[in-house]
């Protein structure tokens, strides 16, 4: 079934619309410390790994253990670096957005893309 529609703008229009320099900065604030903490994880984690080494004889043991440890250390930092690029970007459309104002442009929410 097809949703009738209650304005004139779609969904897409309208969240597009919403898009202002406030909550790109917002935004960026929070992936920053969202990134800032899971870095601190990250630091946390990798000393407790240098402070305990895998203390064992069967070398089957020792590869599975440093498998674990490589993909935990990977899984954070994966962590930390996508929110860490969220923050560059959201800043960044917050300057962008910003400088448009300032000149007088319109920022392209009016403009209808075909995809």
């Amino acid at each position: 079934m097809a949703e009738p529609e209650s304005s004139s703008q779609s969904k897409p229009e309208q969240a597009i619309a919403k898009v202002n320099p406030l909550r790109c900065f917002v935004g960026s604030g929070v992936a920053t410390g969202l990134s800032f903490l899971i870095y601190r994880l990250f630091v946390a984690i990798a000393l407790t790994f240098a402070n305990k080494p895998i203390t064992s004889t069967n070398v089957t043991a020792i590869n599975i253990g440093a498998a674990v440890r490589t993909l935990v250390m990977g899984g954070v930092t994966l962590g930390a670096g996508v929110f860490g690029v969220a923050a560059l970007g959201l800043f960044a459309l917050g300057v962008q957005l910003t400088v448009q104002r300032l000149r007088g442009q319109n920022p392209p929410s009016t403009q209808k893309m075909d995809i």
